[in-house]
Parts: structure tokens; C-alpha cells; sequence
């Protein structure tokens, strides 16, 4: 009997390591032998030109396969690789089977065009009451004027919201944990993000509080479905990266969960440099997930030779022109450009026929993605 009890125990104690190491986050040497096997990453975050948010680009109603599969046809020409595409949890909740199945199809036309993507799961820009059905149309002259936030306040400030997220996580990473068409999950977007915009006074009181608590929960329930792909959540403001102590709760997360290591840089090449080295020192790969501002200083050419050379993946904001209106500068919120247009786009890389807002830059992408790692075209600077 003792001997029973003890084999017993003993099975018991594998399991409980067994699965305590699939919650595990990947190892250094883990990481970097997934991001060898990958080509040198370079995209762009993704909307189609006839959506406003991801809730447009997503429901039923409006979801334009026909329109994906031109656009990332431009983006196979351009040399690109993947596509940092947003998810909402209300789409989970309103229709998983649906919404599944409409990832099924893009994820079919993104391989089609060779485009893994990085889906998003949640995100605190922008409007913090996000409500599914039609939405509203841009507001003229003004940055990404329908852009909504994942969960948004009313879920975010009620505890009893978490067992849905939770579905919402495990459903769909769980759904897709093993498709190799995928290229990684970014669990939450800036979530320390105080919103942007005139939302101020509709985001919760407790939002960095209730972020902090969510966020490690959030990685959590993507390990324990076992994704092969790995978790990120992308650090973007503040400063001395390297230096854990210094850094908040959710930045913490952030670095001390991710198997790869993500972030967000819109300034000058010289604080993309410092960013890329202090980032460097967790000996993990490195990936920036959003960049190229071009009135704020940050351009491709600018960041792509030391991205290249650091072998730094390099995913911009914006792809196509379109209701997101995010070729318009942020200060757009304060004063719309109405009755003049910026004097260079901010954010964007094409017009809703295909044509390069600069063509130099389209000439660089190709340029780019079609040398080895680590090596810079020959006028690339």
C-alpha cells in the first residue's frame, strides 16, 4: 500500500512540474532559436483602408477578404513578412465561431502572400467604450478618430468581466495555438496607456491598477493552452530599459513575461539606438512593433539600418491611407486638419490605390527585406 501511495506521489509531482512548465516562459535560448528560423521581420501594424478600428475590420457586416487580399498583396511587394493585426474581445463574446472563422480566412489570404501575422489581443488606446455594430464614420481632420479599446472601461473596472476575458484568451489562442501561420501573440497593446484623444473623462479612475492585476493573468491564460507561438507585450514609454528596478509594475510584466521582447519608439534615430541597446541585454530577440512617425522624427531611414545591423525586427504604423486618417499628426486631436493638410503624412505607407506615399521609402523596404540579416543594402546608409 505505502509503495501504491508513493508511485501515486510521485506521478502526482511530474504532473505538477509538467505543468507548471507549460506555463513557463520560453527560455533565452529558446527565443533565439525560434527568432533564427525566422526571416529578418519587417511589416506594418494593419487596418484596411475601409475600416475605422478592429471592430469594423472584423464583424460580420464588414469584413472585406476581397480588400485584405490587394492590400497585402501591396505589402508581399513591398518585402514584407508580417502584419501586427488587432483582435477585440467583444467579437469573442458576440461570435466565436464567426470571428474564428474570419481569422481562418485572413490568416489564409495573409499565407497566400507569404504574411505571418502578430495578433493583438488587447489594447488601452483611444475610446474606452468600445460598442459593437456600425461605427461611427471618421471624424474629418482627426488621427484614428474611431480607434477602440480592448476590454475598455466598463469590463476593465468590473472583476466579474475577468472569467470572459479569460474565455475570450484561451479560446482564441487556444484555437490557434498551433498554426504556423501565425508569427506570435502580442497580449496587450501599451497597456499602461493612459487612452489618448478627448477620452479622459471616460477611462477608468483604476486603469493602471486594473491593468498591473489583468496583465500577468493575461499571460497566464495564453500558456495554458500551450501556444507555440510565443507572447509579447510591447514596452513603450519611459526610459534606462535595462534597468528593471526603475520601471513600473506593468513594464516589469512586460519584460519579465515576453518571450520575445517587444517595443514602441516614435523619436529620433538616436533614441531608437538607445532603446535597441538597452533592450538588448535580456539576450532575447528583439522586435518593434510600432515606429515611423515622420514629423516626430522617426523615419525609415532613419531606424531600418540599425534595426538591420542589429537584426531588430521593424514593424511600422500605418499601411494603407484610409478612415483610420492616420497619415494626420496626433496634435490633430486639438486641432483637426480641416482646411489644410499636414505638410508630410505622419503615419502610412500607401494610397488606397496602391501608390507609394514616397517612393524612396517603398524602394528602401524592398531593398531591406531583400538582404541577408544583419546586412544593410549597399545604399542603405
Amino acid at each position: 500500500m505505502k509503495r501504491v501511495i508513493s508511485i501515486l506521489a510521485v506521478a502526482t509531482l511530474f504532473a505538477v512540474q509538467a505543468s507548471a512548465a507549460d506555463l513557463e516562459r520560453w527560455s533565452p535560448a529558446e527565443a533565439n532559436t525560434w527568432y533564427a528560423a525566422q526571416p529578418w521581420v519587417l511589416g506594418s501594424n494593419y487596418l484596411p483602408a475601409s475600416a475605422i478600428n478592429e471592430l469594423e475590420m472584423w464583424q460580420a457586416a464588414t469584413f472585406d477578404p476581397k480588400r485584405i487580399d490587394v492590400e497585402l498583396g501591396w505589402a508581399e511587394g513591398l518585402g514584407m513578412n508580417t502584419m501586427r493585426v488587432f483582435l477585440h474581445d467583444q467579437l469573442w463574446r458576440e461570435d466565436p465561431k464567426g470571428f474564428a472563422k474570419r481569422i481562418d480566412t485572413f490568416l489564409a489570404i495573409a499565407a497566400k502572400h507569404h504574411i505571418k501575422p502578430l495578433f493583438v489581443l488587447f489594447d488601452s488606446c483611444w475610446d474606452p467604450n468600445p460598442k459593437l455594430g456600425p461605427q461611427h464614420p471618421p471624424i474629418p481632420g482627426v488621427h484614428n478618430s474611431g480607434w477602440v479599446q480592448s476590454p475598455g472601461t466598463k469590463a476593465l473596472d468590473n472583476p466579474a468581466e475577468e472569467g470572459r476575458l479569460e474565455a475570450y484568451v484561451k479560446g482564441i489562442v487556444g484555437r490557434f495555438a498551433a498554426d504556423n501561420r501565425i508569427l506570435a501573440w502580442d497580449v496587450w497593446n501599451e497597456p499602461d496607456n493612459e487612452g489618448g484623444g478627448n477620452y479622459q473623462a471616460e477611462e477608468s479612475k483604476q486603469k493602471v491598477q486594473r491593468v498591473a492585476v489583468l496583465l500577468p493573468k493575461v499571460f497566464a491564460w495564453a500558456r495554458s493552452v500551450k501556444p507555440k507561438q510565443p507572447l509579447t507585450s510591447g514596452i513603450w514609454h519611459n526610459e534606462n530599459w535595462d534597468k528593471l528596478a526603475g520601471l513600473n509594475t506593468v513594464e516589469k510584466t512586460q519584460l519579465e513575461q515576453s518571450d520575445v521582447i517587444t517595443f514602441h519608439d516614435y523619436g529620433w534615430p538616436e533614441s531608437f539606438a538607445g532603446r535597441v541597446a538597452a533592450l538588448k541585454t535580456y539576450g532575447r530577440p528583439v522586435i518593434c512593433t510600432e515606429y515611423m512617425a515622420r514629423g516626430n522624427g522617426s523615419t525609415f531611414d532613419g531606424d531600418l539600418p540599425i534595426a538591420k545591423r542589429a537584426n531588430v525586427g521593424m514593424v511600422n504604423w500605418g499601411f494603407v491611407n484610409g478612415k483610420s486618417q492616420t497619415h494626420l499628426p496626433w496634435d490633430s486631436w486639438k486641432r483637426p486638419y480641416v482646411d489644410m493638410q499636414p505638410q508630410v503624412w505622419f503615419h502610412d505607407i500607401l494610397y488606397q490605390d496602391g501608390k507609394p506615399y514616397r517612393q524612396a521609402e517603398a524602394d528602401m523596404l524592398k531593398a531591406f527585406s531583400a538582404a541577408p540579416k544583419g546586412v544593410v543594402p549597399a545604399d542603405g546608409k
